[in-house]
């Protein structure tokens, strides 16, 4: 265990097993195609779904009452409860931790236009339940008639991986036995692009460049992933795939800004520590580190502060997804998760899309220009959101 932290999740208990994946995201939707995506160039223009039919998820009626954020969560959770094969806990013991950082704001907004043209008599009364951030958690815990705790978790950009890790601490803790955890964003609304372009977030050239010397902003962009996390035993009982395990986690926060990251990345740095002491890892025993990454100056910097304090420099390979993803807000630190549950299946580390300039201050080995070989070992995966939020998750293959 590393000198000054304490565990926190789920190295403490029982073994974490991840069982099944599902991702909706503007490079591919299902398995197959976001792997894809992942090792071709970045989708040019608007980083939306744009294979996305609710009708092969949902009747008419239930599509049209609810927000295409929980279409996106609902569709991630039955991909994967379909990729993790006869997965039918005692409906006690399965539950459902699901992120977003924004919810329902496609809904809000469309209704606000109602009740300006209108009046308030013309508001959906579907309207609170489509905008509530629950919903999509809600959605899924119905559609598996599972009853164990389903909760909803919204620290911005950390959201994700927060998730992830709290749908982990359940299966080790043994309150449960499965457990659905992921993310999901549909947030490129008017006001919310409008919101994020007046801020200056976004890049002013419409490149997503992480770590680049070039970068200049994120790319906002749609989309969800959910894992099925289980009981090693559980999923040994019934014969299931197994992708890997959940080694640790952790969870901090900078106390220093609403938007902009502590100085040298402190914050994340004791939030990576803290998941390595979880995982029982000592910072040479990771292979690879998914990066937050989002390309944008100030966060790639304090990210790669932290990771050369951590793990020195050059470090582990390093890659940023959000070069072909853009950045799902929410929903990015479990579609994360899913490459890098795909990382270690497929054996290869996909690159860093629009990486081709180095930043003489960020030392750090870069996977770019293609996908690298790899023998895997446990991945380090990164979220960082506004309001200071940290979360690391430790992914591994399986020990044994």
């Amino acid at each position: 265990m590393l000198l000054g932290t304490t565990a926190e999740g789920p190295a403490r208990g029982r073994r974490v097993a991840v069982t099944g994946v599902g991702v909706v995201s503007c490079c591919g939707t299902g398995i197959d195609a976001f792997w894809e995506g992942l090792l071709s160039p970045a989708p040019e223009g608007e980083h939306r779904v744009q294979d996305f039919d609710p009708a092969a998820w949902f009747g008419p009626k239930e599509a049209r009452r609810l927000d295409r954020f929980a279409q996106f969560s609902v569709a991630a959770a039955e991909m994967a409860r379909a990729d993790a094969g006869d997965v039918s806990p005692d409906p006690d013991r399965g539950g459902v931790v699901f992120a977003t950082g924004v919810g329902g704001l496609e809904s809000l907004e469309a209704q606000s236009v109602v009740l300006q043209e209108k009046g308030p008599s013309r508001i959906s009364p579907f309207l609170i339940p489509m905008m509530m951030p629950n919903a999509g958690a809600a959605t899924i815990s119905m559609r598996s008639g599972w009853h164990g705790p389903c909760e909803t978790v919204t620290t911005a950009c950390a959201a994700g991986t927060h998730a992830v890790a709290a749908a982990a601490r359940l299966v080790a803790s043994g309150r449960c036995d499965v457990v659905v955890g992921g993310g999901s964003e549909a947030a490129m609304t008017p006001l919310g692009v409008g919101a994020f372009t007046n801020m200056t977030a976004l890049s002013a050239v419409g490149v997503s460049r992480p770590f680049d010397a070039r970068r200049d902003g994120f790319i906002v962009a749609e989309g969800a992933a959910a894992l099925v996390l289980e009981d090693l035993e559980h999923a040994r009982r019934r014969g299931a795939h197994l992708y890997g395990e959940v080694l640790g986690a952790a969870s901090t926060v900078d106390a220093h800004h609403i938007t902009a990251p502590a100085p040298g990345g402190t914050g994340a740095a004791t939030c990576m520590e803290l998941a390595l002491a979880d995982a029982e890892l000592e910072p040479g025993g990771v292979g690879h580190i998914n990066a937050h990454g989002t390309s944008t100056a100030l966060n790639d910097l304090a990210e790669a502060q932290a990771i050369a304090k951590v793990f020195g420099t050059p470090g582990p390979p390093v890659t940023s997804i959000k070069g072909v993803t853009g950045h799902a807000l929410g929903g990015a630190g479990a579609i994360e998760a899913v490459s890098v549950v795909l990382s270690i299946e497929k054996r290869l580390i996909p690159p860093t899309a629009g990486y081709g300039e180095p930043d003489p201050e960020i030392p750090l080995d870069i996977v770019h220009g293609g996908p690298r070989r790899w023998e895997p070992g446990p991945v380090l995966s990164n979220s960082f959101g506004f309001g200071g939020h940290n979360g690391c998750l430790v992914i591994a293959p399986l020990r044994d």
